[in-house]
């Protein structure tokens, strides 16, 4: 699968804009985990871009139907990572792909939701002040904070430093992203 087919399919599953932007960004954010660890950008970016491809559609059904179209289409390994992004899923992470995907995706939005409420949104946030929010509950009520922890501690990384690795991909594609801030 390449890049345009996996837009194609993400529009084709997925008409939000919101769940878009946030395959957009967890895109982004993979790329650059992939840049890190040695992995082929453009997969471990279809990854992200479809992680959740099938939610808005199929919420009860989540992943598996990104999954049977990704295993249909031979791309095992992307289906893999995809089927692992939540912890509490209880599969097995057997790529570094696995990994990031998990450490990536809810803090990604974690982090998206913290430049929304910044003048300057993602230009200026610095990892101290996402861990000053992930310490508010009543903040991004819906983000998991476990999951999160969990999710980084599957990748081996510290929340402050995953958060500085999601902020520094994010921070070149602030307009793209609507994260540039009202200043």
């Amino acid at each position: 699968m390449n890049v345009a087919e996996a837009y194609a399919l993400l529009h084709e599953m997925t008409q939000g804009e919101s769940l878009r932007r946030h395959a957009r960004a967890v895109e982004i954010v993979m790329r650059a985990q992939a840049r890190v660890r040695g992995g082929d950008e453009d997969r471990w970016g279809i990854a992200g871009l479809l992680h959740d491809a099938d939610y808005e559609r199929w919420p009860g059904e989540h992943p598996a139907r990104i999954v049977a179209v990704l295993r249909e289409r031979g791309e095992a390994e992307i289906a893999d990572a995809i089927a692992a992004h939540y912890t509490k899923w209880g599969r097995p992470y057997t790529t570094d792909m696995a990994r990031s995907l998990a450490a990536s995706d809810e803090l990604t939005g974690f982090v998206m939701a913290c430049a929304l409420v910044r003048p300057n949104g993602i230009a200026g946030l610095e990892p101290k002040s996402v861990l000053k929010r992930f310490k508010d509950a009543r903040f991004a009520a819906s983000v998991e904070r476990d999951e999160v922890l969990r999710a980084c501690a599957v990748l081996g990384v510290s929340l402050e430093e995953q958060a500085r690795f999601v902020i520094e991909a994010l921070r070149p594609h602030a307009a793209e992203l609507g994260l540039a801030g009202r200043g």
